[in-house]
C-alpha cells in the first residue's frame, strides 16, 4: 500500500494501535492540507453530498475535473482525500469519473464484488485515522458478475475453481438474505444487500472505524452504480 506519511512520525505498529492512530489523525491531516492546498476537512454529511453532486455532474456530462495534470507537483507532497470508495474491480466502474473528482480526492479500494475483508478494513482504518476521510461509500453496480457467480454457485451447489471460492464465500451472506425475500430480480436485490451489509461493517467495526462513527466523525453509505445511465442510486 502506497502511503504519503513520514515513517518517522508514524510506524506500522503505531497505525494498528487505535488510540495512537486517532491521536495522529488531526496533525497529519492538517499537514496534508497545508502541502496540497486542499480544502479543510468536511463533515461526513458534507462529504457524501460532494459525492452526490459529483455524480450528478457526471450523469449530465458536465464534469469540472478534467485537467488531471493540475496540482501534480503539490500532490507529490501529500494527500487528503475526503471520502473512501469501496468499489468492484469491474473495468466499467471508475470512481473518480463517476463522482467527478480529481486525483487525490478519493481513497479507492477495489475488489470483485465490492466486499470488505481484513485487508479492506485495514485500508479503511488508514484512510480514516491518518488521511482523515469523512465518509465511506460501498459501491455496487448493475449486472455485477461477482454477485451473479455467487448466486449460481449457491443455486448449483458448486464452487468455481482456483481462489474464486473465497470471493463467493464473502458475498454469500448477502445472497442468502436476498433469497429469503424472494424478490423478482434476485441479482439486483443481492447486489444492493451486499453493498448495505458491507457499509454496515465499515462503520461498526472497532476499534478505529467504530470509534470514529460513534464520535460522529465518520459515516458509511451504500450505493448502486447503473452502468447504462451513469447514475448512482444511494441506498
Amino acid at each position: 500500500m502506497c502511503v504519503n506519511c513520514d515513517s518517522g512520525i508514524l510506524s506500522r505498529r503505531g497505525l494498528l494501535t487505535g488510540g495512537l492512530a486517532l491521536a495522529m489523525a488531526a496533525p497529519l491531516a492538517a499537514r496534508a492540507s497545508a502541502e496540497t492546498g486542499a480544502a479543510a476537512p468536511v463533515s461526513p454529511d458534507e462529504a457524501l453530498q460532494r459525492l452526490m453532486d459529483g455524480n450528478a455532474r457526471y450523469v449530465a456530462n458536465q464534469p469540472i475535473n478534467t485537467d488531471h495534470s493540475a496540482g501534480r507537483a503539490s500532490r507529490a507532497q501529500g494527500q487528503q482525500p475526503f471520502a473512501a470508495i469501496v468499489s468492484c474491480a469491474d473495468s466499467r466502474v471508475a470512481p473518480e469519473l463517476i463522482f467527478d473528482q480529481g486525483p487525490g480526492e478519493l481513497f479507492v479500494i477495489r475488489v470483485a464484488g465490492n466486499f470488505i475483508n481484513e485487508d479492506g478494513l485495514a485500508s479503511l482504518e488508514y484512510g480514516a485515522a491518518v488521511l482523515g476521510i469523512k465518509t465511506i461509500l460501498v459501491l455496487g453496480h448493475t449486472a455485477c458478475g461477482a454477485v451473479d457467480a455467487t448466486i449460481q454457485a449457491i443455486q448449483d451447489n458448486t464452487l468455481p475453481p482456483g481462489h474464486l471460492p473465497s470471493l463467493v464465500n464473502a458475498i454469500r451472506p448477502a445472497v442468502y438474505d436476498a433469497m429469503a425475500a424472494e424478490p423478482e430480480d434476485l441479482l439486483a436485490t443481492a447486489t444492493a444487500r451486499n453493498a448495505t451489509l458491507n457499509a454496515e461493517r465499515a462503520q461498526t467495526t472497532g476499534p478505529i472505524l467504530g470509534d470514529l462513527y460513534a464520535a460522529g466523525k465518520l459515516k458509511a453509505a451504500a450505493g448502486i452504480y447503473d452502468i447504462a445511465t451513469g447514475k448512482v442510486n444511494f441506498l
